[in-house]
């Protein structure tokens, strides 16, 4: 298979992924992705970023010091569904076509960038991280709740095997095996805000991935 067939492939898969996620998600939220979105979403403030808002589920939990919402998401089905929800919650936000490798959005512009259950996704994560740490100000943070890499050598090993054979092409090109931490290190972000937790309540396999919660900050 040619790297263009691939890539048709892939774009093929993520469109579909995207018609029967928002339903099959919502069972997430209701077994406690939602408590755990609110409880990183409470303090962020200022001019945001949401980087893959997907249909919006982060919108909810956006407290009253946010000032401005722009939200960047590459499927228009997924869009439309969040721009629904960002009319019924009554919130400005502005929901754009756009890629996390290449984000339309201008440098050192924001105060924070919001990543959920993104990271796992991207095609290029570096390029992605790359591409937050450039458009957040000096000193902002990136708010992020992502599924990670087992810090267990044999886990991991079959977490990778699991993605490479079943779950990415299922998933929206999800995988379990990323080892994101060290990613937002390589970024240039003080990784001290980032605390691994576990979710035993999710659905396999977030019930197995540890998980990074909290936030990474730019240098000034």
């Amino acid at each position: 298979m040619t790297t263009l067939q691939e890539a048709r492939m892939t774009r093929r898969r993520r469109r579909l992924f995207a018609r029967w996620w928002p339903r099959a998600a919502a069972s997430m939220e209701d077994r406690g992705l939602g408590s755990h979105r609110a409880r990183l979403l409470a303090d962020v403030e200022g001019r945001i970023l949401e980087v893959g808002c997907g249909d919006g589920a982060n919108f909810p939990y956006y407290p009253n010091a946010v000032t401005a919402l722009i939200a960047v998401e590459p499927e228009a089905q997924l869009r439309d569904l969040a721009l629904e929800r960002a009319e019924a919650l009554g919130m400005q936000a502005a929901v754009l076509d756009g890629q996390a490798e290449q984000l339309p959005v201008e440098s050192d512009s924001f105060d924070a960038v919001v990543s959920t259950l993104v990271l796992c996704s991207v095609e290029d994560q570096d390029r992605a991280l790359a591409e937050m740490h450039r458009v957040l100000k000096p000193g902002g943070r990136l708010w992020c709740l992502e599924h990670v890499a087992s810090g267990n050598r044999l886990i991991h090993l079959g977490e990778r095997a699991f993605d490479a054979v079943f779950w990415s092409h299922v998933f929206g090109g999800c995988h379990t095996g990323r080892e994101t931490g060290a990613a937002i290190g390589r970024a240039g972000f003080d990784t001290e805000g980032l605390a691994p937790r576990r979710f035993p309540d999710l659905p396999f396999p977030l019930s197995v991935s540890p998980h990074l919660i909290g936030t990474a900050r730019k240098a000034l």
